[in-house]
């Protein structure tokens, strides 16, 4: 894994921005559109600010596909990943995407939609992925123990107390009991198959998950160590986040 500590957020945002857009003008100079995978958490945000000014990305021929999302939150719900990915980044490209594939969340027949990715993330291999890492060490919404032995696209997973918790300090619902039990996430494996990853994490309360990361065992109960093992993995932190390593 490549990493690189830059001295404030924003910093790290822009120096990942660069290197993810780098990656997209060379896939699509290669092989003509590109296939990606975009985060929407917070910790994002200012990336993708940064992402959606650089120059000489022809968006028209990039495929958009989206991480995770609550179960049970409709589409226009604040919280909602689907609305912050558009906020955030869609609506601020200078054109359309040639296509994207949203998380429905409120879908009524879950089995069907994990199904239903599991084809289309088959006929999409993904050339890059723009990830960021849970306070718990999750990566999309697989939070510990995750399965990395699934040979499923999407999975149905319960969030445990933790990743709850964050989303109630992140601000996003009112109360502890608002914040929703299940979500719909991409698994473990399918992110791991992607190309190139780009894994953007600030701020002082990621430090624990990040030296779990970089410094301890490959193991389930903390997911993100399974980056160690990818063979283009770009990771970008702030030193805040990196904090806590001992090198």
């Amino acid at each position: 894994m490549d990493v690189k500590i830059l001295k404030n957020k924003t910093e790290m945002s822009k120096a990942a921005a660069a290197y993810g857009a780098e990656v997209i003008r060379k896939v699509i100079a290669e092989k003509g559109s590109v296939n990606m995978i975009a985060a929407t958490a917070p910790s994002q945000f200012e990336m993708m600010s940064f992402l959606v000014k650089e120059p000489g990305i022809d968006w028209s021929k990039v495929t958009l596909f989206h991480l995770d999302e609550y179960i049970g939150l409709p589409a226009g719900h604040k919280a909602g990943f689907r609305l912050n990915l558009k906020e955030n980044f869609i609506n601020k490209l200078p054109c359309q995407l040639a296509e994207v594939f949203f998380v429905n969340g409120d879908t009524d027949d879950p089995a069907a939609f994990c199904a239903e990715m599991k084809k289309i993330m088959a006929d999409h291999p993904v050339d890059i992925a723009f990830i960021g890492v849970g306070e718990n060490g999750h990566i999309a919404f697989n939070d510990p123990p995750a399965d990395f032995d699934t040979d499923e696209a999407f999975l149905v997973v319960k969030l445990d107390e933790a990743c709850r918790r964050q989303q109630l300090g992140e601000g996003w619902f009112p109360t502890f009991d608002a914040v929703p039990t299940h979500a719909f996430s991409m698994s473990v494996p399918q992110i791991f198959k992607s190309k190139v990853i780009v894994n953007v994490v600030p701020d002082k309360r990621k430090a624990q998950a990040i030296k779990g990361m970089l410094e301890g065992p490959v193991t389930n109960t903390c997911p993100c160590s399974i980056l160690q093992n990818h063979p283009c993995c770009a990771t970008f932190l702030d030193e805040a986040s990196a904090s806590l390593l001992s090198k």
